[in-house]
């Protein structure tokens, strides 16, 4: 059964890009990544130094902004194609911004040796999954499509963990998070590469911020689920 030539991607349709655009497509991706993190990180160095008052004013308004979250990540996945680069552009750095708002908070609950510990960790997991889905020559779809479904299973153990709150089911959820997002890390950079995601946005430009959102994503969890395990919390 091959793929609909309307709908395929091109790795689906067994087009390779050229060397020199496929790195393109990771740099640019990459790039936007980092500007992506670096913005957390100063919004989240902001956010912990706040006085007590003005930090206690801003956690009433966590649920929203995690709301908001949600929104720009669907809008953004959704939308892309109907976006402008520009538009897309600025829905990431909006959603980076308000992701250091967590941040934030995470530096403020947690010592800060296992925030670095986490942090440190994840880099080492992201760049190791991510070298391997640039150099290797297996496709991995099917890994990234269980890893996928592997990921719906995790959000629904973490809800039923909100109620029932048990610790081992917590240090499983925390393990089995880390492997799903090595394994899409390294799915998602072999996606990116071979011009997949660029192909879904119909766009360079707009690949590239898609990439990047996806990789940053990627690496967020994992420095979540890095921290999880580390523990640390100052409570």
């Amino acid at each position: 059964m091959t793929a609909d030539p309307r709908w395929a991607s091109p790795s689906q349709l067994g087009v390779k890009p050229a060397v020199e655009l496929s790195t393109t497509f990771l740099t640019q991706a990459f790039m936007w990544m980092f500007v992506g993190l670096l913005l957390t990180t100063g919004v989240g160095v902001l956010i912990s130094n706040l006085p007590d008052s003005q930090f206690a004013t801003l956690a009433n308004f966590l649920f929203l902004i995690f709301i908001g979250q949600i929104a720009i990540a669907f809008g953004l996945s959704l939308a892309i194609r109907r976006l402008s680069s520009t538009a897309a552009l600025l829905l990431f750095f909006v959603y980076a911004a308000s992701m250091g708002v967590t941040v934030g908070v995470i530096l403020r609950s947690y010592e800060l040796g296992s925030v670095l510990a986490a942090g440190a960790s994840a880099a080492a997991v992201f760049g190791g999954a991510a070298i391997y889905g640039a150099v290797t020559k297996r496709n991995l779809s099917t890994i990234g499509a269980y890893a996928f479904m592997a990921l719906v299973g995790l959000l629904v153990a973490m809800i039923v963990n909100i109620f029932v709150g048990w610790e081992t089911l917590s240090f499983l959820i925390s393990v089995a998070g880390v492997l799903i997002f090595t394994a899409l890390t390294a799915w998602d950079v072999q996606r990116i590469q071979r011009g997949d995601v660029a192909a879904y946005t119909e766009s360079l430009e707009k690949g590239a911020v898609m990439g990047a959102f996806i990789l940053y994503l990627d690496f967020i969890n994992l420095f979540f689920f890095m921290l999880r395990l580390m523990g640390g919390s100052r409570s």
